[in-house]
């Protein structure tokens, strides 16, 4: 009688934490498609001023920018774009194949199809690298740069558009960061 009492003790109690362990939310993962947030630094913080330096009233020289290292990443792509602009989204730069080491951009990243940094694109002045702010008088403009982590290289010539690499980097974004920045004149 005492084994049977033990035995059924024993038993409720391994019932008792089966059932609570059970109950016990399962770790999450991110669903497919997904996407991991990632920050983009500069010398202006989110929503603030871009400095003039960095705008075609200034040296008209591409910010440095920087972020944190990311597991998994092969290449990330960057891409500047002003949705304030009288004709619709304005790209200002385009760069590709940024090696998946690479943690930062330095100021002033050379105007060239193929850099150390990676690959550039052509912008919607129609030259290859960084074309800064250069808004019409009136309201400032919003500047988003926004950088995209991904799985693969894309192995693209240079002086790719803004939608043929976003059309390249579709389903390969495993983390993106976005730093908006502002300029007006007057």
């Amino acid at each position: 009688m005492r084994v049977s009492v033990i035995l059924a003790i024993v038993s409720l109690t391994a019932l008792i934490f089966l059932l609570m362990w059970s109950q016990q939310p399962a770790p999450q993962r991110p669903a497919a498609g997904e996407v991991s947030k990632l920050e983009l630094r500069s010398v202006f913080g989110y929503g603030e001023r871009i400095p003039v330096k960095y705008t075609c009233d200034g040296e008209d020289v591409s910010p440095p920018l920087e972020w944190e290292p990311l597991k998994g990443v092969k290449s990330y792509a960057l891409i500047v774009e002003d949705p304030d602009a009288p004709m619709g989204t304005f790209t200002h730069w385009v760069l590709y194949d940024i090696p998946g080491d690479v943690r930062s951009l330095p100021e002033g990243v050379p105007k060239e199809g193929e850099t150390r940094y990676g690959k550039q694109g052509l912008n919607d002045f129609g030259r290859i690298g960084y074309g800064g702010p250069c808004p019409p008088p009136g309201k400032p403009h919003r500047y988003f740069f926004k950088l995209y982590a991904l799985d693969t290289v894309l192995n693209l010539k240079p002086g790719l558009k803004r939608g043929e690499v976003l059309a390249a980097i579709k389903g390969h974004v495993i983390a993106q960061a976005e730093l908006m920045g502002t300029y007006g004149r007057g």
